[in-house]
């Protein structure tokens, strides 16, 4: 099992830097188109007297910042797990998320006070000319792509960052569109549409930055997963061999991970290294069938400790085992014992002895029962039994 763990760190670590390089590459990617179409926005702008289209050119730039915060956010999460966090550095993400969600809100607050302040300075509408609608309808067209092939990234390596800023993306697209329906409405005479058009994008972009700082928020406080996934992790669970029943199911979210705790009730007298074995299994088949589980805490009971008595006042085994010594120190073989066994079940000990079959000469059943008496008023003993080999 030590293998089979160590192997699937590596397989860990290795994911892990595949999805940095690749979020890295998107936004990159995304940061090229951003720089060039600011700076052609605003030359286009200047050239064609479009106040509409330097807004949008700086709006363009601005993204680069965002782009910068995704890269630097990106590359601090995917760190290792280290002695003051323990659980890694994926929150980070979560963190920059936030971060985003709040530029795309005072984005949308712009978008809809300058739009109001058009709507309300008729001397202020748009009129732009070609030249910014050729620039505006190519930026469209590049930042809706851009926004596509990042919400592909953020789907794949379940990123809400970098589906933040696809949005981040779309708003410049937006932007851009808003710019478009300005030329068009002005060529029909709806001086007033594209300020409209503004105020109904402004209020989307708010909605869309409200569910994701929301849903991040909702992670800080280490929210369950999704109904259907903890539902699937259950049914996961139920089918590893020896499993019972399970209990105490809890979920929460680590940036793009997710970690699982759980109590798995197995049949009481197996082994220590049986429930490990079953621990494990448990672990590695969740971590296996459901995609954004990094990890499973597997708590082994042997019985279900919602319902039974509870142990934790019953006396510990050394404290134990000499208080049946005591009862049993005037039968001749008890000291030939060679191993005692101790079961914990709803609020009592249960005891198993082990004794050579040398010792019995025959008196198996009378041995038994010396013992049976000996320890009859012993507190916290509910049975013993004697087993020979």
């Amino acid at each position: 099992m030590g293998s089979s763990h160590h192997h699937h760190e590596i397989d860990e670590i290795d994911s892990q830097s595949a999805r940095y390089r690749e979020i890295r590459k998107v936004t990159l990617i995304g940061s090229v188109i951003d720089l060039t179409l600011g700076v052609a926005k605003i030359a286009a702008g200047w050239f064609s007297h479009s106040q509409a289209l330097l807004a949008d050119g700086i709006h363009s730039l601005s993204d680069l910042l965002t782009d910068f915060m995704v890269i630097w956010a990106a590359k601090h999460a995917h760190a290792e797990a280290d002695e003051e966090h323990p659980y890694g550095h994926g929150r980070i993400e979560t963190v920059a998320t936030v971060a985003l969600g709040l530029a795309l809100i005072t984005v949308a607050i712009g978008i809809a006070y300058d739009a109001v302040e058009r709507l309300f300075a008729p001397d202020e509408l748009l009129n732009p000319g070609y030249w910014a609608l050729a620039v505006a309808f190519t930026s469209v067209i590049l930042k809706e792509a851009i926004y596509h092939y990042t919400m592909w990234a953020a789907r794949k390596y379940r990123s809400n960052m970098l589906r933040a800023n696809a949005w981040h993306s779309r708003t410049d697209a937006i932007s851009s569109v808003v710019v478009v329906i300005g030329v068009i409405g002005t060529m029909a005479g709806l001086t007033y549409l594209d300020a409209v058009a503004a105020v109904v994008v402004a209020v989307m972009i708010g909605k869309i930055a409200f569910d994701l700082i929301w849903h991040s928020i909702q992670e800080l406080m280490d929210a369950a997963l999704e109904q259907e996934r903890v539902l699937a992790i259950r049914e996961a669970i139920l089918q590893v061999d020896g499993v019972v029943e399970l209990h105490e199911l809890r979920t929460r979210r680590i940036g793009p991970d997710a970690l699982v705790d759980v109590h798995v009730l197995v049949e009481p007298r197996l082994s220590i290294s049986e429930g490990h074995h079953i621990a494990e299994a448990v672990r590695h088949r969740v971590v296996q069938e459901i995609d954004e589980v990094s990890d499973v805490m597997v708590h082994v009971d042997p019985e279900d400790d919602e319902s039974c008595a509870p142990c934790k006042a019953l006396p510990m085994r050394h404290e134990f085992i000499a208080r049946m010594e005591t009862a049993w120190k005037e039968i001749p073989q008890a000291k030939y014992i060679e191993d005692v066994t101790l079961h914990y079940l709803d609020g009592m000990i249960e005891a198993e002895i082990i004794l050579p079959l040398s010792v019995a000469q025959g008196e198996l059943a009378e041995i038994q029962k010396r013992f049976q008496v000996a320890v009859k008023m012993v507190q916290d003993l509910r049975n013993i039994e004697i087993q020979f080999r």
